[in-house]
């Protein structure tokens, strides 16, 4: 197998199996350059505004929600538009409003990758620029805003 440029192959004593080394970046590694194994992940923060017909209907708000698709949607689009004239901020809103547990952190949902998220989500969040926050998105939850924050 041919290498690509400054990687060599080494031998790891305390794991007694073989790793690859960039002689120039220092970088080691276990999987081979040459494998595209790039794990592309993103890091966002979210809104989340349930109905009663999300999945699971409760929150740490209120246990039982009652709410229509079109109320949910409507009390989304306040909080977006409280955003986008700067008077409010997803992580303030999210700490006192959102129907997830990740309120307890601004809305913060940490990193993920493809295929951790359901998939509305997914093509959302990842199609977003950092700092860029989504229209509202769908998905069995409930209704999302979603800000990529890396």
């Amino acid at each position: 197998m041919d290498l690509p440029k400054n990687w060599v192959i080494r031998h790891s004593r305390t794991y007694n199996k073989d790793y690859y080394f960039n002689t120039v970046t220092k970088e080691s590694r276990w999987d081979s350059p040459l494998s595209n194994t790039a794990v592309e992940r993103v890091r966002a923060s979210h809104l989340l505004v349930k109905s009663k017909e999300s999945r699971r209907p409760s929150s740490w708000r209120e246990e039982h929600i009652s709410r229509t698709k079109e109320e949910a949607l409507e009390i989304l689009k306040e909080y977006q538009r409280k955003i986008e004239m700067g008077q409010e901020t997803l992580s303030a809103l999210a700490t006192h409003f959102s129907d997830c547990s990740s309120a307890k952190r601004g809305g913060d949902l940490g990193w993920f990758e493809r295929g951790q998220m359901q998939k509305p989500f997914e093509e959302a969040a990842f199609g977003l620029q950092v700092g860029e926050l989504s229209k509202p998105v769908w998905t069995d939850s409930g209704v999302h805003l979603i800000l990529r924050t890396a």
